[in-house]
């Protein structure tokens, strides 16, 4: 495959063109760098190298962060609110006219097919858009003192304040949406943003970084950080980072947190949601959303359908419409038009999914439906059901999130077992519920340890409009318009004393 190079001119301080190859450049603080050593960027349709990114030393990322920190957090803080908005909004315009560029780097970098890259810009464009809604959320409040005997003739101030700098740490299968949500509810709330984007599709993340130039984003208050996650442990644990925020696996999550001591974090996590399909359901509808909840972008989501549990008198039936659906399901190269489903994200991906998979069969699971590999990164959609539920829950596949399109299938007798068998996975992210009795969905609703439950669909977080995250080993904190606000600021609070000078005459 020949080298992803932007169409648009507007990108041509971004990369260089060397024997062949496209070399990009990183920005650091309001300079376009070539560190002179780089990284592959491959992609997974072929696994051929695309194009290089520059690989930085940490000598550069310290000079970053201390200009960042010196200085950016204090250009970000000093915008007016008005002045943020109005950048977020030409950047917006600005994806919108490039967005070809943008859909050409989703589609080779990260193997998606062109709807979903459509998808994904449309999306960070819509993000952008609603950062007058998260703007809300940064507004403090007015406390009257005359509720406590101790603080009669007192009254306090309690404001929100941004952090400072906030490292955000991008995960591989939305590079450029996550970034944009990232930046826009850290900034909109005064912060500076340092970017770590994933390492296997850099791309969408470094033309976002021109965008955001060119839209007049304080220049000192933005880098991005290409180094490989394993190199990571002194950014996240550096000092001049106030926050993280960070998506990705609950492992890589827990040694975040281990390695950055005390900040403020907002982390989605693993997930790999249960659906929960009732025998009163609208079994075509179901089966639909559920098949497309396993394969959509090649299960490579968070709110992706993992374990399927189906009420006992429907399970039959609901199983032949599933594999109904899932015979739908075209793989292929992305590119083209007539494909469903694309790669994973790499070889390595595929090699865990096939090796769970034979886990699932030795337990006693059946393959009702997939478990092929069609070449180094591409495989059938697969769900393996069980009759024995003990068996089910040794499963690799139920004890760990395989981000692949596979999934668990099996019944249960009420929704005592169904409620057991959710929440007896580690993760809580989100989950699924098909049915009209409402006695049986409140009493889902009430018990399921979960940060979300969708009603008669499938998890999806898209823009982010209602809130998302996890518990358990699913997350902290939620992402979403207006509701990421509160981990990327600190409360300040200001009390005004005015004793004896009589502002208030109380009746005692």
């Amino acid at each position: 495959m020949h080298p992803f190079k932007p169409l648009s001119n507007v990108f041509e301080d971004v990369f260089s063109e060397r024997n062949g190859m496209v070399y990009f450049k990183t920005y650091l603080a309001g300079e376009w760098v070539d560190s002179g050593e780089y990284l592959d960027v491959r992609t997974p349709i072929d696994l051929s190298v695309i194009a290089k990114v520059s690989r930085l030393s940490w000598s550069l990322v310290d000079k970053t962060l201390s200009k960042v920190y010196g200085s950016g957090r204090w250009s970000a803080r000093d915008l007016p609110g008005w002045r943020r908005l109005e950048i977020l909004e030409k950047a917006a315009q600005k994806i919108e006219e490039l967005k070809e560029d943008f859909i050409q780097a989703l589609i080779l970098n990260a193997g998606k097919t062109r709807s979903q890259a459509q998808g994904e810009v449309t999306a960070s464009i819509d993000r952008l858009r609603a950062a007058d809604l998260d703007a809300r959320k940064v507004f403090g409040e007015y406390m009257p003192g005359d509720w406590d005997q101790t603080t009669v003739e007192t009254e306090a101030i309690v404001r929100r304040e941004p952090v400072g700098v906030v490292l955000a740490i991008i995960p591989f299968n939305y590079p450029l949406f996550d970034t944009v949500s990232k930046i826009v509810y850290s900034f909109i709330a005064g912060n500076a943003v340092v970017v770590k984007p994933p390492s296997a599709d850099p791309l969408p993340v470094l033309l976002l970084a021109k965008v955001l130039e060119i839209s007049g984003f304080p220049k000192d208050a933005f880098a991005v950080i290409t180094i490989p996650g394993s190199e990571s442990d002194k950014l996240v644990a550096d000092n001049r980072i106030g926050v993280i925020s960070f998506t990705g696996s609950s492992e890589t999550g827990r040694k975040v947190i281990e390695k950055a001591g005390i900040k403020q974090f907002v982390m989605e996590l693993g997930g790999g949601d249960p659906a929960i399909v009732l025998s009163d359901a609208d079994l075509e509808l179901a089966a639909e959303r559920v098949a497309a909840g396993i394969y959509s972008y090649a299960g490579q989501r968070c709110d992706a359908v993992k374990l399927i549990l189906v009420e006992e008198p429907i399970y039959q039936k609901f199983k032949e419409i599933l594999v109904k659906e899932l015979s739908k399901v075209k793989v292929g190269d992305p590119r083209e038009q007539s494909t469903t489903m694309g790669p994973l994200i790499d070889s390595k991906t595929v090699d865990e999914m096939i090796n769970a998979i034979e886990d699932a069969v030795k337990l006693g699971g059946s393959i009702v439906y997939g478990g092929k590999r069609l070449g180094p990164t591409y495989v059938e959609p697969t769900v393996i059901e069980f009759q024995d539920k003990e068996a089910l829950r040794r499963s690799v596949l139920y004890q760990r999130e395989i981000f692949a399109p596979v999934a668990l299938l099996t019944s249960f007798k009420d929704v005592d077992e169904a409620i057991e068998l959710a929440n007896g996975r580690r993760y809580g992210l989100d989950a699924a519920v098909f049915g009209e009795n409402i006695v049986k969905i409140r009493k889902l609703i009430r018990f399921l340890e979960v940060g979300a439950i969708y009603i008669n669909d499938m998890p999806r977080h898209g823009v982010g409009y209602y809130p998302f995250g996890g518990r358990k080993d699913s997350g902290i904190g939620r992402e979403g318009i207006g509701y990421s606000i509160e981990y990327v600021t600190a409360y300040k609070t200001i009390v005004y004393n005015y004793r004896g000078r009589g502002v208030w005459r109380y009746i005692l």
